[in-house]
């Protein structure tokens, strides 16, 4: 019981630390000859905590306050890449420096050139950005050549990695988007937190007015796996259309509408609308999610070349992460379904944190303003 206890109160700490988008950014390298041209998309939050970008302390970082500060930025970020090939090192020359917005806010958009003695079957790329301040950031990779695309994850303990100038195989293209699709579900906070939301009550039934535990894991079991079909099937039509350009949305109306239906989630297990319907639910808010998970991957870059199989080798990830996690919790709670554990502090109290929580994001989302200082 205890470290159940610890546990849920790490997890609740780690949610909220990281109640924004975790620390990412996007590196696009396409090499031509013996030149690789590279474009660096850099959250300015993260600049801004590393070399302090609001001058005026205001709490907005202006174009005016950023274009004073190029060369430092520039010297700050590519003084943490270092490209090469061939045993040779690329010098790097920075190009331009612009502003781009991404769904989770405005990033540096730092354009450069490295011009290789001889490029010769493989890249190898070196990558500490931030890395000495944010043991949790990663660097997501796009390499491009002769029309073909490959992908990369870089983190403290894979900071210096090569790259293959071959056209990338079937198989590993998939790889790459699976285990793209697999980080994105596990660091995508709110997601998790609607999921776990409409598994709390699986373990139990709404009788006169009351949770009351279920008698044997198979109805719970198939109640998740309502559930999450449900929201399975949903987010993956939408991420196919928006993906393939079919239906497109606001960004800021999507990420609203999901911290939305997070806190509904959440308060349907203190305020029960859907009861045992939840898979409806799961299904009608699965459509927006899928929104969600689509501008992930189009931050990342589809190759043109296998572009339905990273689209399936991406959705799928999503859902190996999301069983991962259904597989870790569900246990947990039909052990404690009959406990004060689970029907006050997980059921109730943790619906009521949750509820709390997204409302936080929702008006963020919806005022584009920052509430919260994490």
């Amino acid at each position: 019981m205890m470290r159940l206890l610890i546990g849920l109160a790490f997890f609740i700490w780690a949610v909220s630390a990281h109640a924004h988008k975790p620390s990412d950014s996007y590196l696009s390298l396409s090499v031509k000859d013996n030149v690789v041209a590279g474009q660096w998309d850099i959250a300015l939050r993260d600049l801004d905590f590393a070399i302090g970008l609001d001058t005026d302390a205001n709490g907005a970082i202006t174009w005016g306050e950023l274009r004073s500060r190029r060369a430092e930025i520039e010297a700050y970020a590519l003084s943490r890449l270092q490209i090469s090939s061939a045993g040779s090192p690329c010098p790097v020359r920075p190009d331009a420096l612009l502003v781009d917005n991404h769904t989770d806010g405005a990033y540096a958009v730092l354009q450069f050139q490295a011009q290789c003695a001889a490029v010769r079957e493989s890249l190898q790329v070196r990558y500490r950005l931030f890395f000495d301040i944010d043991p949790q950031h990663k660097g997501l990779l796009r390499l491009q050549y002769e029309g073909a695309s490959s992908t990369g994850i870089f983190s403290p303990d894979k900071a210096d990695q090569q790259f293959s100038l071959s056209a990338p195989s079937r198989m590993q293209q998939f790889l790459d988007y699976l285990r793209e699709g697999i980080w994105h579900i596990w660091i995508g906070y709110d997601h998790i937190l609607f999921l776990l939301a409409l598994l709390l009550p699986a373990v139990a039934m709404r009788e006169a007015g009351a949770w009351k535990p279920v008698s044997a894991f198979r109805p719970a079991f198939w109640n998740v796996l309502r559930i999450v079909t449900a929201f399975t099937v949903a987010h993956s039509i939408t991420l196919t259309l928006a993906t393939l350009g079919v239906v497109s949305l606001p960004s800021r109306w999507v990420e609203s509408t999901i911290a939305a239906s997070v806190v509904i989630a959440a308060l349907n297990n203190v305020f029960p609308l859907f009861r045992e319907r939840r898979w409806v639910m799961a299904f009608l808010f699965g459509l927006i999610h899928g929104f969600g998970f689509a501008s992930v991957l189009s931050d990342l870059g589809l190759p043109q070349d296998a572009l339905v199989l990273a689209l399936v080798g991406f959705n799928v990830g999503v859902e190996v992460g999301q069983l991962a996690i259904v597989a870790a919790f569900l246990p947990l709670i039909y052990v404690l379904r009959r406990s004060w554990l689970y029907r006050r502090l997980l059921l109730l109290g943790g619906s009521i944190l949750i509820a709390i929580l997204a409302s936080i994001w929702l008006i963020e989302r919806a005022a584009n303003i920052r509430l919260l200082s994490f």
